[in-house]
């Protein structure tokens, strides 16, 4: 068959992240093991992902297929590839300077981040079962040695263990329900099984198999009861690798459901909106109740990010164009309170040490007023607290799920919103309201400030900017909802 550059190039974001990823691998490899080596990876990584970034906003949008049909580019994919793109520069550009004076300063981490950004993307185009499920592991695998890359440390170790093992499992589910759903469809095309889906009646086979697809895919976004691994993975990786798992891991991952429910099981939604709905409620419950009584702040933000991903999760249970409009204005709220957020966090330091503990907040708005106030903003937009993004994220899925008529959904989302500002505004109390006996460390570095000054100016303003973010989600979800 003839080579036809047409047909690749819908994925030149992800060649050239992938050519920037061999070339690391020479860098990495003959440019020592110091922490100098160590930070010129991280500034290549960082370019390539503006290089990735500069070819996605220059194509066309319009829907196109790689790979023979594989492959899906469009609006959507635009869309969810540009949050992915920001949250993995913001992790990597924020561990730059911890490489430098932590144990995890190895040129092959941000190696594995590009590799693991390259499974992201591909997750959000996936387009049939074998891209998809491909794409799942290319972006596990790096994640697997990056949660236990502080190699002098057992709960790192213990970590990645964690991760690794319930990761394979996810994923055997995962592979498990997409050969149910190939058996019964024949085909593994998204277009094929929507086809097959639409044109006959559904077989308690092809049923079981779907469930087990979105339950792989929920060890992924890290929803209840499959959250198993997310407080202890978050816990026990070091903060940079953290940041990275809490941000844009959980997008690429929200992305590929919206592609596989609305797309390949688009014609039945009514089966699976109610699996859906129940990761939801669980989800939501599990993550404000369980965050109440965290003494650790990564561990708290672990169940924070289950709670949010159960948010997302009500929108995507509506099954409607309204529903996955407000899960991309959510998903758009979450990058940015994740990445101000870690901003915060990576701070968090004393005598040159990680001070992970929420009692070590205490008189940060005496001693660092201006970081005080940046974490005070993040936790009022997670709460919900308008005009804050985090309360338009919340607006819009609520209210898709209850004019889809999921209306004791949205009231346990509201109810536990309620709960869970409890967690958030401890931090604040603690912050404010109490004195610190030791300080955090003063020393600041550049790359935080620019993080948590981007993502502190997008929450406060982005009721200024909601209608042309409002404007690109739409035309996003039209892309998404569009026939194959």
């Amino acid at each position: 068959m003839a080579f036809e550059l047409a047909d690749i190039l819908p994925a030149l974001p992800e060649i050239i992240l992938s050519a920037v990823a061999l070339v690391l691998v020479l860098v990495a490899a003959y440019g020592g093991d110091g922490a100098a080596n160590a930070r010129r990876v991280a500034h290549l990584t960082l370019a390539g992902i503006v290089l990735a970034a500069i070819a996605l906003l220059s194509m066309t949008s319009a829907q196109s297929t790689a790979f023979g049909g594989m492959f899906r580019a469009d609006a959507f994919a635009d869309y969810m590839k540009l949050l992915v793109l920001m949250g993995s520069f913001a992790a990597v550009f924020m561990s730059v300077t911890p490489l430098e004076r932590d144990d995890i300063n190895k040129p092959e981490f941000s190696l594995l981040v590009i590799l693991a950004l390259v499974g992201m993307m591909l997750m959000i185009s996936a387009n049939d079962l074998m891209s998809l499920y491909m794409a799942v592991e290319l972006q596990s695998l790096p994640l697997y040695v990056v949660a236990a890359m502080r190699t002098n440390s057992l709960r790192s170790s213990e970590a990645g263990l964690k991760y690794f093992l319930l990761g394979a499992l996810s994923s055997g589910m995962l592979l498990y329900g997409a050969s149910l759903v190939y058996g019964f469809a024949g085909t593994t095309s998204f277009a094929g099984i929507a086809a097959a889906v639409s044109e006959t009646d559904l077989p308690a086979g092809f049923i079981i198999g779907m469930v087990f697809m979105i339950t792989g895919i929920a060890f992924k976004v890290s929803a209840a009861p499959f959250h198993m691994w997310t407080p202890d993975v978050y816990e026990g990786s070091p903060s940079p690798v953290t940041a990275l798992f809490a941000i844009a891991p959980k997008v690429a991952a929200i992305a590929l459901m919206l592609r596989l429910t609305y797309g390949a099981f688009g014609s039945i939604a009514l089966e699976w909106s109610q699996v859906i709905m129940a990761l939801s409620v669980a989800s939501i419950v599990v993550g404000a109740l369980g965050a109440i009584m965290q003494k650790d702040i990564k561990r708290m933000m672990a169940y924070s990010s289950i709670a949010h991903m159960g948010y997302a999760l009500a929108g995507l249970a509506a099954g409607t164009h309204e529903g996955a409009f407000g899960v991309m204005i959510y998903m758009t709220s979450y990058v940015f309170m994740g990445a101000g957020t870690f901003a915060i966090i990576l701070l968090m330091r004393r005598d040159g040490q990680s001070a992970t503990r929420i009692a070590d907040l205490r008189g940060l708005s005496k001693t660092q007023p201006l970081f005080a106030l940046g974490l005070m903003v993040m936790m009022f937009s997670m709460a919900g607290i308008p005009p804050l993004a985090g309360f338009f994220g919340k607006w819009y899925v609520f209210l898709a799920a209850v004019n889809a008529g999921l209306v004791p959904l949205a009231v346990i989302g509201v109810v536990m919103s309620v709960v869970g500002a409890f967690y958030y505004l401890r931090i604040i109390k603690i912050m404010y309201f109490e004195d610190s006996e030791a300080p955090l460390d003063q020393d600041v570095p550049l790359a935080n400030k620019l993080v948590l000054g981007v993502s502190m100016a997008v929450i406060l303003l982005f009721f200024a900017g909601l209608n042309s973010i409002m404007d690109a989600a739409n035309t996003a979800t039209m892309a998404l909802m569009a026939p194959f």
